[in-house]
């Protein structure tokens, strides 16, 4: 990464005129807005990542994890029956029972 000089140019600044000071100011409110919206990237980048990384290893301790009641996908959980998540983190799709009765 690189360092950037931190210390005002004082010779310059005490003996410049206010035009140049207006536009040294200027030009250092730019920089700065410019370092935010890279602050701010970089940030959102970072989420993103670590949002990728607790998503795989939540993945990774779900499937280490031994069901409760061992039953196989789409069959009776200790509930009373499937669950939503069933639909969703299976290979087989889970076919509805419908029942209809006479109206």
């Amino acid at each position: 990464m690189t360092r950037y000089k931190t210390q005002p140019p004082w010779e310059f600044l005490l003996s410049a005129s206010r035009n140049s000071l207006q536009s040294y100011e200027l030009t250092r409110l730019s920089h700065a807005a410019n370092l935010r919206k890279e602050i701010n990237d970089l940030l959102d980048q970072w989420l993103e990542e670590n949002a990728s990384a607790m998503l795989a290893r939540w993945l990774m301790e779900q499937r280490a994890r031994p069901s409760e009641t061992d039953a196989a996908p789409g069959e009776a959980k200790s509930n009373g029956g499937p669950s939503v998540s069933d639909n969703f983190f299976t290979d087989t799709a889970v076919q509805p029972s419908v029942t209809r009765g006479a109206a």
